[in-house]
């Protein structure tokens, strides 16, 4: 399986048999640039224009934005509902977290969450290899709160998102915390970012660590 982060909180992940697209952005909106991408699947977690942009993607077989259970191309998919702030969605609406399972490897997209899943979420959604969670605050938990969930999740592999980068719409960038303040939190200051993270689940053992991904395709 091969990773990459479109930014925001989109990543295109590809497994043996789909391309999976997550939490699409309207550039105009975000500031980057979001280039025409071909999809089987695209997950979308909550219904704002920077994570929606499905006139970005084209070749779309499944597109899932509930909870519940689906699949398609030997891609399986679990969305579980939360919040996306800390009054049961009062302020910012619902959110939903997604489980997407695709060659042995089990992804946890965690969208726009704003407040920390409780035990019962962490029971129910069972083992997790890579953990794609919000570290930017403001619209989403923060560094601390994001650190807290991983302990609880307990990954093998971490990859932040939703975070201040350079190129970004400036008045969305300065609600923003940038990427080093999660990493100061996780004592992994001084990561190299990298384009593309492939994994095979025969190498999703021993201690947990943190990949930093640059922005594009």
């Amino acid at each position: 399986m091969d990773i990459k982060y479109l930014g925001h909180a989109s990543f295109f992940i590809k497994s043996k048999d789909a391309k999976i697209v997550t939490d699409p952005f309207d550039p105009k909106m975000v500031g980057l640039k979001f280039l025409k991408t071909e999809t089987d699947i695209v997950t979308v977690s909550h219904a704002h224009p920077d994570h929606t942009y499905l006139d970005g993607l084209s070749n779309i077989a499944l597109t899932v934005d509930m909870p519940g259970e689906f699949e398609k191309s030997g891609v399986r998919i679990n969305g579980y509902l939360s919040y996306h702030d800390k009054k049961n969605g009062a302020e910012r609406g619902e959110n939903i977290l997604y489980k997407i399972e695709a060659d042995g490897v089990k992804i946890l997209h965690c969208g726009d969450i704003g407040v920390i899943p409780n035990d019962s979420f962490v029971e129910a959604v069972g083992e997790i290899d890579v953990l794609l969670v919000p570290t930017g605050g403001f619209f989403t938990i923060d560094a601390n709160e994001a650190v807290s969930f991983i302990k609880k999740i307990e990954p093998s592999i971490v990859i932040p998102m939703h975070y201040a980068v350079d190129g970004m719409n400036e008045e969305l960038k300065s609600k923003l915390a940038p990427v080093s303040d999660f990493l100061a939190k996780m004592g992994a200051v001084g990561l190299e970012p990298v384009s593309k993270l492939s994994i095979r689940h025969e190498d999703l053992h021993g201690g947990m660590k943190v990949v930093v991904m640059n922005v594009g395709v």
